[in-house]
């Protein structure tokens, strides 16, 4: 089966949280999102859609201007090899970040266009035999009233999630606060993550990986910076927590990295920063022979949310998949099925391809002109003036009161 390409669109989307409403996090107060959404048309009327998660005006670039050109009227077979020949347009300047980004956006419309014409849904297309996959409730950001986050915890358990993650990285008052308050909400009914947000030293971390531990945390996700993978391996002998990482690698070669370094128990590779699909199947060939899991990052959009669950979904050591809960809109309004999780799994698509329907009028409401990106924060990207720095870790928690701490 082949596919020939006749063009492919790029439309990048932008929302603006209203007053007041962004989350705040570690890096400041997010006052938007962006995304970039990948089409890729046939000559036969087939459309393959995939996104990327970068700068959305260096992904329109790469695209428009050589990845589009190069694939316009060839024929392909074979996405993985399509693969291969991309990634030698841009060695010189693009082996990881935007570049290898961008080519990921058209890699896994490739692998949408090859399950459509094999008549199957990609998860089963590649090899996977049931139509759902777990999913976790992302959000949890910080809050300096504990109850919001116990309000918040319970909300997506009756949404139908069994795993939650929260953000920690704040202090070490804070830190034990807010994550008992959690735990003790879900306890019975469902199960802690934490994310450190690449806050934390060595001593911080082994002590709250200590407490993680104790109470059964699901693993404890990026407390360093992403380049410190030596930190990673040290942690590992000092906690029984498990460690994840990888968010943050923008290619199979670091994801890998990561995993052949015995630094983490749980790789996170995401299939709209790091490569597409094949570039998540090369990594889950590399975690798979060192006893690693995979669970896949998503901070983006729907159709990022899918093409990692199709993967999840077809290799046995695939562990989870994230589901951002922010209130962001290229995750709830997007497609027009919206996700669907049931007793803490996402429902997958049966029908050919990702199964993905964009709704043209949400596409439209935040398409975002070529040539420029409003100034903003946007929670992994920020354009225009430094935000105000995060306070360092060691700062204390200013509104830390015993009360607020969950019982053990």
């Amino acid at each position: 089966m082949t596919v020939r390409i006749d063009e492919i669109e790029v439309v990048n989307l932008r929302f603006e949280y209203p007053p007041g409403q962004g989350f705040t996090y570690a890096g400041g107060t997010a006052t938007g999102r962006l995304t970039t959404l990948v089409r890729v048309h046939t000559d036969g009327g087939r459309v393959g859609t995939g996104s990327a998660y970068t700068h959305p005006e260096l992904a329109r670039v790469v695209i428009e201007n050589q990845l589009a050109p190069y694939l316009r009227g060839t024929e392909v077979t074979d996405p993985t090899e399509a693969w291969q020949a991309m990634t030698r347009l841009f060695r010189w300047y693009g082996r990881a970040g935007a570049a290898v980004t961008a080519l990921g956006a058209v890699d896994t419309a490739l692998w949408d266009l090859r399950a459509q014409e094999a008549g199957q849904p990609l998860w089963r297309y590649l090899g996977g035999q049931e139509a759902s996959v777990p999913a976790y409730a992302s959000a949890l950001l910080w809050r300096d009233d504990l109850d919001l986050l116990r309000q918040e915890a319970a909300q997506y358990l009756d949404d139908g999630f069994v795993r939650v993650k929260m953000r920690l990285g704040r202090c070490r008052d804070y830190d034990e606060a807010a994550f008992l308050a959690v735990h003790e909400t879900v306890s019975g009914r469902g199960q802690v993550i934490v994310d450190g947000s690449l806050r934390f030293s060595d001593d911080d971390a082994a002590w709250l990986g200590g407490i993680l531990a104790a109470h059964g945390a699901v693993w404890f996700e990026e407390p360093f910076e992403p380049d410190n993978i030596d930190a990673y391996v040290a942690l590992r002998a000092r906690t029984a927590v498990p460690l994840a990482a990888g968010e943050s690698e923008t290619s199979p070669r670091g994801l890998a990295e990561l995993v052949r370094r015995r630094a983490v128990d749980i790789v996170q590779p995401d299939a709209s920063r790091a490569g597409g699909i094949t570039s998540v199947l090369q990594v889950a060939d590399v975690a798979r022979g060192t006893g690693a899991k995979l669970a896949t990052h998503t901070w983006s959009d729907a159709v990022a949310v899918l093409a990692n669950a199709h993967v999840i979904a077809s290799i046995p050591h695939g562990m989870t998949v994230e589901i951002d809960r922010t209130g962001n809109p290229f995750i709830d309004e997007l497609l027009t099925e919206p996700l669907k999780v049931t007793g803490g799994r996402l429902q997958l698509p049966t029908s050919p391809g990702l199964g993905v329907r964009l709704d043209e009028s949400v596409v439209d409401r935040y398409r975002l002109a070529p040539g420029f990106v409003p100034d903003g924060n946007y929670s992994d990207m920020m354009f225009g003036p430094a935000p105000a720095p995060a306070t360092p870790y060691a700062a204390a928690w200013p509104h830390a009161r015993q009360a607020e701490v969950a019982p053990g």
